[in-house]
């Protein structure tokens, strides 16, 4: 039997296209898609359209859940919120541990996140670079556990897509897989040998990003 691990990064956030927007808003650090990022996020949906996913996990930040939401709308499936999958909470770029909208917000804005799931695993603020990639890494290998063998979608950060992948096929990841924004990650375990098959594509999107960002 075989399984497939997609890992999603994020599309476009409104901070990196408005910098501006950072010094006055309320929750600084959980910026929204910018205009071309939800054109990304559907472009995503799209190319997953054809794809055999059951089940679809978060990362509770708003662009993440917002990227989920557009992939999710097109496989008609409930948005499952894995703190886990969470940003780097790096002390280096957030000043405190950043505020977002609690679940309850976020379901009245996504009436598909479900509000029953209970997320696996912790993140937990300041983290380091080692913190980030073990608990994405272990985020990811217990999703995959408990979902065996059916196929799911991880929709992430830039370091937790890094981390999550690395968590299934190993330090191989960290040289091989580039996370740009809305770009792609495709594991898949034959038995019990995981292969990474994309690494990071970003053919189905119409812009795409020239240098990784982490921030």
């Amino acid at each position: 039997m075989s399984q497939i691990i997609w890992i999603a990064r994020h599309a476009n956030r409104l901070d990196f296209v408005n910098p501006d927007w950072f010094m006055t808003a309320e929750k600084r650090y959980d910026p929204p898609l910018s205009d071309d990022g939800m054109v990304q996020a559907q472009q995503l949906a799209k190319r997953l359209k054809g794809e055999k996913i059951s089940q679809i996990f978060a990362s509770p930040f708003l662009r993440t859940v917002q990227t989920a939401n557009a992939v999710a709308e097109v496989l008609d499936l409930p948005i499952k919120l894995e703190t886990g999958l969470s940003e780097w909470l790096n002390p280096e770029w957030m000043t405190e541990e950043p505020e977002k909208l609690p679940t309850i917000a976020l379901a009245a804005l996504f009436p598909r996140i479900d509000t029953g799931y209970t997320s696996r695993i912790a993140a937990q603020y300041p983290e380091t670079h080692e913190k980030v990639r073990q608990r994405s890494g272990q985020t990811a290998r217990c999703l995959a556990a408990e979902c065996w063998p059916d196929d799911i979608l991880l929709v992430a950060h830039g370091a937790s897509v890094l981390g999550a992948a690395m968590g299934l096929v190993g330090d191989i990841a960290k040289t091989e897989v580039k996370a740009t924004l809305c770009s792609l990650v495709k594991v898949v375990r034959q038995d019990s040998e995981w292969l990474l098959e994309l690494k990071g594509d970003t053919s189905h999107l119409t812009t795409i990003e020239e240098v990784v960002r982490f921030v």
